[in-house]
């Protein structure tokens, strides 16, 4: 049926007809090639963004809860959070949501924030995290040499770190750091362990993850000894509470809520994110770019449909006389029909191809020079050059039509 609608004479003719015009035909298609360049490139960010968003989901852990402090900045609010609080999250707390939920597999406390490290002649500005032992099989970390710290280390409070595989690069840059000594603050700890490189860090819906490539990594119990809290800082700064059952997550959510809320003297000085719902945020507001932007190409693809209708149009009254030629010799109206859709199909396919093309190249410039990730799909090229033959079909069937109806007594008289 195809093969019947489309052969090689028909295309031959149809591409003679568009190159006996080529400035006309190259500035009809700009259109077409706008619009499918808008839609390439505007989907290869949405694409990214949304790629981006399930890798910073799957760090922080689908079937996660995250409790992050969050005392007042400062002010009256503060100063009252701090007088019935003050110690803010506490080991006590992570301890209580062990009994609280059934289904909890991990519970794990942390402390972290930058500073300086020194390794021999080596100095540099890293996050210091000091948590449990679980927090390497929270994080699913893999070690590239040593090993991880165990709870004999935890309760022996000793002095030992692990490093992320940035830090190590910071630190050690042409030597193994096993069995070396590293000065954090005025305490000095040995490397036991050095992990693999991750790809971690962003933003996620006013949600910052840090790059744990750069942490160094040492046993809570040493550091609550040997950097404890400063003035009014609180005790923990984190809790992840890992469960098995992901399906009640958001009532996992106000269950922790509520416990700490009591814990703490009903004082809000906590916050509960659940990254499952950061990721339906994410959505949300990714499918309104989505719109937006299609909404926009969508006024690109139709303008050059349009301006494909006029030039078609146009070309009709040109060869009025040839195809009253042509039905003189034989050719029926399908025959005329067939010609000028498949000029005007021709025309919009072409258009979009070289569209597909500039928005390849336009989401590379974006990548490189706007710092924003971008991922042209399989499906977003088929879906636009599906869309630019669909437009030459549409708007090509009226001039199609107009030179089949046209009766040849009267176009062999056209001048």
């Amino acid at each position: 049926m195809v093969s019947k609608f489309i052969n090689t004479e028909l295309l031959l003719g149809a591409v003679d007809g568009l190159r006996s015009h080529k400035l006309r035909s190259g500035l009809t298609t700009l259109g077409v090639i706008f619009g499918v360049a808008a839609v390439i490139s505007m989907s290869s960010i949405g694409e990214g963004a949304r790629r981006e968003a399930l890798q910073q989901i799957e760090q922080m852990g689908a079937s996660n809860i995250i409790i992050d402090d969050a005392r007042p900045e400062d002010g009256e609010e503060r100063r009252n959070a701090i007088r019935r609080n003050p110690k803010g999250l506490i080991l006590a707390d992570a301890e209580a949501l062990k009994s609280v939920l059934a289904d909890v597999e991990l519970v794990v406390p942390q402390r972290f924030g930058p500073m300086k490290v020194r390794a021999g002649s080596q100095e540099a500005q890293l996050n210091i995290v000091s948590s449990t032992p679980d927090i390497f099989t929270l994080q699913k970390n893999e070690l590239s040499e040593g090993r991880f710290y165990s709870w004999l280390d935890e309760e022996d409070l000793r002095k030992i770190c692990v490093l992320g595989g940035g830090a190590k690069r910071e630190l050690f840059p042409l030597e193994s750091a096993i069995g070396k000594d590293i000065r954090v603050g005025k305490v000095l700890l040995t490397v036991v362990g050095v992990l693999e490189r991750q790809s971690t860090g962003g933003e996620l819906e006013g949600f910052t993850i840090r790059d744990r490539n750069t942490d160094v990594y040492v046993p809570l119990s040493t550091s609550l000894i040997r950097y404890p809290p400063e003035g009014d800082e609180s005790v923990l700064h984190r809790i992840v509470v890992s469960l098995s059952d992901v399906s009640e997550m958001r009532a996992y959510g106000s269950v922790i809520e509520r416990a700490i809320f009591r814990r703490h003297h009903e004082i809000s000085d906590f916050e509960v994110i659940i990254p499952e719902e950061l990721l339906k945020q994410h959505q949300q507001t990714q499918r309104i770019f989505n719109i937006v932007m299609g909404t926009i190409a969508s006024i690109s693809l139709l303008v050059g449909g349009i301006g494909i209708m006029n030039i078609m149009l146009a070309s009709v009254l040109e060869r009025t006389r040839e195809i009253g030629v042509r039905r003189a010799l034989g050719a029926r109206q399908s025959d005329i029909a067939r010609q000028f859709l498949a000029e005007a199909t021709l025309l919009s396919l072409s258009g979009g191809v070289i569209g597909v093309i500039f928005g390849i190249i336009l989401a590379r410039i974006i990548s490189m020079y706007a710092n924003w990730d971008t991922a042209v799909s399989v499906w977003s090229i088929l879906i636009a050059v599906g869309v630019s033959v669909g437009v030459g079909i549409i708007f090509g069937y009226l001039p199609a039509r107009r030179a089949a109806k046209l009766d040849p007594i009267t176009a062999l008289r056209f001048e």
